[in-house]
This record gives structure tokens, sequence and C-alpha cells, in this order.
């Protein structure tokens, strides 16, 4: 059995012995990079592999790879990609393109999710940390924008991760320093925010928001019972779930204590990012194993990897190019 963990607190490009071992004992569900993970390709597809290594088996290594402001492989050895909302100009086949590609380089490199596409729907008011990374400015934008980057990134190989369940855009402050605090009413959030994700909801996995909506509990939607049970049966999302980062200061208390109150809401899988391997041992410990269900909802996402996309990229780059959405 695995972890009910994500785990990310690898220190830089190469994975330590000390940290080997660790990940051996601890046995997460997957693994998420960083951007001081990433050094050349070489070094890259090491790791990856160092990683599938200690734990013994095929475990998903994911990344946030998104476009703007968010990617972690970047140039001189990797495109740099606009951000979504920046795209989306472009037209959908510039969307398909944009995330099939990036989606391409990911499973190169041996990395085959991806924490995306954004749902969220951007508003004017929308803070700056999230506003470009979201495809556009109503749900109808939204919905169709997100399957086409799905349905890309499937095509390579990758997994989408759809994020940040069930809706961030409404947030005014930045949830890794803050709690945004939502006061809008549930049947305007059933129109709006939560439409994307349940237009969406037969995707195979998707990340939680570190943000508190009045009209459903006190607790942030991560560690809000009342918020994943809306999760699971207004929107009806049945995939894997797993929590944002939980070193955040969105939310609240230890480590251990942030590991726990995410299980106990009703998260598959907490994630976390950056701590070190005394905490990551106090997650773990707090975490437990994966559920029963946590288990299916797992294998099947994994059922759906499919080997990387096959076939010359020259040509989509060219299209793309000509669309305006990747620089010369």
């Amino acid at each position: 059995m695995t972890s009910a963990t994500i785990l990310g607190g690898i220190a830089g490009p190469d994975l330590t012995d000390k940290e080997r071992d660790f990940f051996r004992a601890a046995n997460p569900w997957g693994f998420i990079l960083f951007g001081r993970n990433i050094d050349t390709p070489e070094r890259l597809r090491r790791l990856t592999a160092a990683l599938r290594d200690a734990v013994g088996w095929d475990a998903p290594v994911l990344i946030d790879q998104e476009g703007g402001r968010v990617q972690r492989m970047r140039a001189p050895h990797w495109t740099e990609w606009p951000a979504p909302l920046d795209q989306a100009v472009n037209g959908d086949r510039a969307i398909w393109l944009h995330h099939h590609l990036m989606a391409r380089e990911l499973r190169d490199m041996g990395i085959d999710a991806d924490c995306a596409p954004v749902l969220d729907i951007a508003r004017d008011d929308t803070h700056p940390f999230l506003r470009n990374r979201c495809l556009g400015t109503d749900a109808e934008s939204v919905i169709r924008r997100g399957r086409i980057a799905a349905e890309a990134m499937f095509a390579a190989g990758v997994l989408p991760v759809v994020k940040h369940m069930p809706g961030h855009g409404r947030a005014r402050v930045d949830s890794h320093k803050d709690l945004p605090i939502v006061e809008a009413g549930l049947e305007e959030l059933e129109r709006t925010d939560f439409a994307p994700f349940r237009a969406l909801a037969d995707l195979p996995m998707a990340m939680t928001a570190h943000i508190r909506f009045t009209a459903i509990d006190d607790a942030p939607a991560t560690a809000s019972a009342p918020v994943i049970s809306v999760i699971r049966d207004r929107i009806g999302f049945d995939g894997l779930l797993m929590s944002d980062d939980i070193g955040m200061e969105a939310l609240s208390g230890t480590p251990a204590e942030r590991a726990r109150a995410t299980i106990a809401a009703g998260c598959d899988l907490v994630l976390s990012c950056n701590e070190t391997i005394s905490q990551m041992e106090s997650i773990v410990a707090a975490a437990g194993l994966l559920s029963a269900q946590g288990q299916r909802r797992g294998d099947r996402a994994l059922s759906l990897r499919t080997a990387a996309g096959t076939g010359e990229t020259a040509d989509m780059r060219a299209e793309l190019r000509a669309l305006g959405g990747l620089a010369a």
C-alpha cells in the first residue's frame, strides 16, 4: 500500500542517498518537481528514473507546467510558454497545440502528470497570482478550453490535474500568503465557479483550493468536509482528489496537523511540496495509507497514462507560431 501523499521535498536536481532511503520507506503515491530540481534534460531524466526506482514501481511524477509565470522547465532546454489566458486570444487550436507540445516535453523527461489546466474563472478582481493562469473570463469559455487542454495532454501521454476545485477565481489575496475568503452565495457559486469543474468532472485527477467559502463552511476547502461533499456530490467529481500544497499560508497548524485535516475532510492525497525530510516523515505518518477508495481512483487515473506522443512536432510548432502563440 502507498502513503496518501504526493511528496516534493527534493532538495536539488539529483536524488541524495538520504532522500532515496526516505522515499523507499515512505512509498508516496507520487512525486512533484520544482525549478530547483530542473537542470539539463539528461539530469532530469535521471532524477525521474531514480524516484521511481526508489519506490520500486511506476509512480507518477507531477509538475506545475502551465505557461507564463508557472512553468518549472524553462529555456534554454525547453520552451518558454505564454500564460494560458494570454494564449487563449490566439484561439482554441492554439490552446490544443500549447498543451500538447508542452506535455510532449514533459513526457520526454519521464513526467507523466501536470497540475493543469486551471479551471478557475478569471475576474476583474482575481488576484494577479492567479488571473492570467486561467483559461477564460466566463464559465463557457473555461469549459471549452479546459476540455481542449485536457485532451491535448492525454494525447501526449500526460495526465491532467484540474485545479483549483471547487473554484479559486474569486480570490482577492494570494493563498500562498493568506486565506482568501469568498462570500458569494451557493446558488451563484453553482452557476459560475463550480460550473467548469462540474462539466469536466469525468477527468481523473483534481486539486483543491485553499479558499474559504462562507456559504458552505468556516474552514478552507482543502480541510472542509462540507466543501469536499460539494465536490463529490454536487459537482460530481469521483476522481482522485489531492490537496494544493499544504505548506501554503492559507492553512494553519503544523505540517502534520494540516495533513491530518486534509485527509479527515475527504481528500485522497496530501500534497507536500517544500518540506524537509523530518517534516515529510510527520506528514506521511499523519496522512496514513491511501484508502481503498483512493486506491481505486488512483488506479483508474494511472490506467489512463499512455505512451508518449510520437511523431515530429516541428509542424505543430510552426502552426502555433503562425497563430501567434509561440515566440519566434
